[in-house]
């Protein structure tokens, strides 16, 4: 029989083999693990460009040559979603400008990294069409709805102190805005203060009459939202999200009703009325400025004086610097 020509290897050699292999796999899994454990949790609203961003399935594209996953997480507004984020659930998230505020009271490690431009139209206090309500200054002893610790929780501070009404003249009730506009169709509360798209849908739904807008009054601005700690880890990670965002915003633009059409069915808004408040949004993701710190700085205060913030805070201690 012709000898085989196959090699058999020694003991010793066999168990250098099995020990590099089983080393091999070792390393493999740990690069695994190590790439499964690498992902961005997200704190979304089902309106606003992060849904969008979710929906077109952009982050994950550029994202995934960095070895990182993107985890999606839904909020009904911006104080739970900062709730989420103070408590390590979430990563990144947007909100409005009062819930930041009281993020930063609550969390040292909490974190400005971005926001949008002013967008003033896009919130508004709403009174029946056949009101008496003519002015802000009527407001004085009537109920009025909002989401307690939003954005527009800080508009109507500001409305009733331009009027000349003191914020304890009138009542709140807090109500989420599902809520808030059965009480208004209703008739429970005077005047209902809110931000679109539910502005845009209450004003078709109940014919109500816009009293004031934030115009002149509040800049309504949305911010992106981290903590030190995640900034720090995962900056190249960070910016990559954030620059995704950009594109999806210089997308939205110039496609509104694409806009409308995309995200209708998850908001439940048609879209005609979602196009509505589409145009009043503002597009663009920059760094905090100057300005902009000086104008939530105001929120704190405001919140502060009024007894609504446990401590004084300093926006610009939580603001993330260029570069880092």
């Amino acid at each position: 029989m012709p000898r085989s020509t196959a090699r058999t290897l020694s003991p010793p050699r066999q168990t250098t083999l099995a020990f590099l292999t089983a080393l091999a796999f070792l390393i493999l899994g740990t690069l695994l693990a190590r790439a499964e454990d690498k992902v961005i949790r997200i704190g979304y609203q089902k309106y606003g460009t992060l849904v969008l961003l979710k929906g077109k399935g952009l982050l994950e594209k550029k994202l995934a040559p960095l070895g990182y996953r993107v985890s999606w997480a839904e909020f009904p507004s911006g104080p739970p979603l900062l709730e989420a984020l103070n408590a390590g659930a979430i990563d990144l998230g947007s909100a409005g400008e009062a819930p930041p505020i009281f993020g930063q009271a609550n969390n040292p490690d909490f974190l400005y990294v971005a926001h949008e431009p002013a967008a003033p139209l896009g919130e508004a206090i709403l009174v029946a069409k056949d009101s008496p309500i003519k002015t802000v200054a009527d407001l004085r002893g009537k109920k009025i709805a909002l989401n307690k610790g939003s954005n527009v929780h800080y508009f109507l501070v500001e409305a009733l102190a331009k009027a000349g009404v003191p914020y304890e003249a009138v009542t709140p009730v807090f109500l989420a805005p599902g809520d808030a506009v059965a009480a208004f169709s209703r008739g429970a509360v005077d005047a209902w203060v809110i931000w679109d798209p539910f502005l845009a849908s209450g004003e078709r739904t109940t014919g109500a009459r816009t009293l004031v807008n934030g115009t002149d009054i509040v800049p309504n601005r949305q911010f992106y939202l981290s903590t030190r700690r995640f900034s720090d880890a995962n900056k190249e990670a960070l910016d990559t999200t954030l620059a995704a965002i950009g594109e999806i915003d210089a997308w939205a633009k110039d496609n509104t009703d694409a806009v409308a059409a995309e995200l209708a069915p998850a908001i439940g808004i048609p879209a005609p009325v979602l196009t509505v408040a589409l145009k009043r949004l503002t597009y663009g993701v920059t760094p905090l400025d100057a300005a902009v710190i000086a104008d939530q700085q105001k929120v704190a205060d405001t919140f502060h004086r009024l007894g609504l913030l446990p401590k004084p805070i300093t926006v610009s201690d939580a603001v993330r610097k260029s570069g880092s």
